[in-house]
């Protein structure tokens, strides 16, 4: 199945910055994360696939190549594979120029990927975790050899070790060579005659692994950490892949976040709002005091600077806004309502049918600032 267009895939237009393709990812990987549709069998799948697109897209230079050539890209190699491996079209050059064959020899050991929710405030704070992963090892019988212990593989007899056999083609053009790697080994270049009985031959094992992560401060949804060889063991020898930790940061019942600034909402009475105070507002490092001047309008915001989230790797912190929301009493007594209807008639509002009452103004004027910019 071919893939999707990266663009399709976040649901943006392929002019969009990179601050659209930040959010759309974090939109997207919210929705779809794994631990938050257990009961969603394609969610994973939807996970990766924009996990996938952001990747790219997140990147200058992989986005560079990726307008130019789509999914076609020389530099990411043909049909999916590692940069350099060409499939079958070696045998082609081969066959028409003559080439040396290519022994495939050791492959370096694939990447995995994790995906780690945590909490906003270990996002702020930064935190440490255990994970376990299941992965390939080398055989500790046979130390990745594949061979029983006090056996060794033998050169293969039809290739004599090169990995390779050569067909001799006649053409019109002339006497031609095809390389292709030999049918009897694999390419190895060895033959197994006596397999270990633990990883029958293929020198690693599966195993659970638990890796210990360090998550700098001022992480967020999409970020990743690379663990360097904690991935896929290599074939016989070759090194180890590499592990990428995948974070997803769950939402907050008080923050909302916009790159390393943080956003709330508070609620102050009208009279607070009319004859101003000092209210606790709560931030990441615990509550602050917060003043609020005489006369302020519902869904005024105040910048506390220095309060929102760390910048990953540096001393800078973003700011925290406050946006109070002036709330409506209910309930009201019969002298609560006397109260106020003699302000109303000092503030010169009149209820009648064609005007709203005061209350209602009030009212109108929270529920507009409840819609957050």
């Amino acid at each position: 199945m071919s893939k999707r267009d990266y663009y399709e895939v976040l649901g943006v237009s392929r002019n969009a910055t990179e601050d659209e393709i930040k959010k759309a990812y974090r939109k997207l990987a919210r929705q779809y994360h794994p631990d938050v549709n257990k009961d969603d069998p394609n969610a994973e799948v939807k996970f990766k696939e924009v996990t996938e697109a952001y990747e790219v897209l997140s990147d200058k230079e992989k986005r560079s190549r990726y307008d130019q050539f789509g999914h076609a890209d020389p530099g990411a190699g043909f049909g999916g594979g590692g940069a350099g491996d060409f499939g079958g079209f070696g045998d082609i050059f081969d066959m028409f120029f003559g080439g040396g064959g290519r022994q495939r020899g050791p492959r370096r050991g694939a990447d995995l990927q994790y995906n780690l929710q945590i909490e906003f405030e270990e996002a702020a704070k930064g935190t440490e975790k255990e994970i376990e992963i299941p992965r390939t090892e080398e055989c500790p019988t046979c130390h990745g050899s594949g061979a029983k212990p006090g056996t060794h593989p033998d050169t293969c007899s039809v290739c004599r070790g090169t990995g390779t056999q050569e067909q001799i083609i006649n053409t019109p053009l002339g006497r031609m060579v095809n390389r292709r790697p030999c049918q009897a080994c694999g390419g190895d270049g060895k033959i197994i005659k006596n397999p270990c009985t633990q990883c029958h031959g293929n020198g690693s094992i599966k195993v659970r692994k638990r890796i210990h992560v360090k998550i700098p401060a001022g992480v967020d949804t999409g970020n990743r950490i690379r663990i360097s060889g904690a991935g896929e063991t290599g074939d016989k020898g070759a090194p180890p892949g590499d592990l990428f930790v995948v974070i997803y940061v769950r939402e907050h019942r008080f923050f909302d976040r916009d790159g390393d600034d943080i956003f709330c909402r508070v609620p102050i009475s009208f009279v607070q709002a009319a004859l101003g105070d000092e209210i606790e507002v709560e931030t990441l490092d615990g509550k602050v005091k917060l003043r609020i001047p005489e006369g302020t309008q519902t869904g005024t915001s105040f910048r506390l600077r220095g309060k929102g989230m760390p910048r990953i790797n540096s001393s800078y912190r973003g700011d925290q806004h406050v946006r109070v929301i002036v709330v409506t009493p209910t309930d009201l007594t019969e002298k609560q309502r006397d109260i106020l209807r003699q302000l109303g008639d000092e503030l010169g509002v009149k209820p009648s049918e064609q005007q709203k009452t005061f209350f209602e103004k009030v009212k109108d004027a929270a529920k507009d600032a409840l819609n957050w910019d």
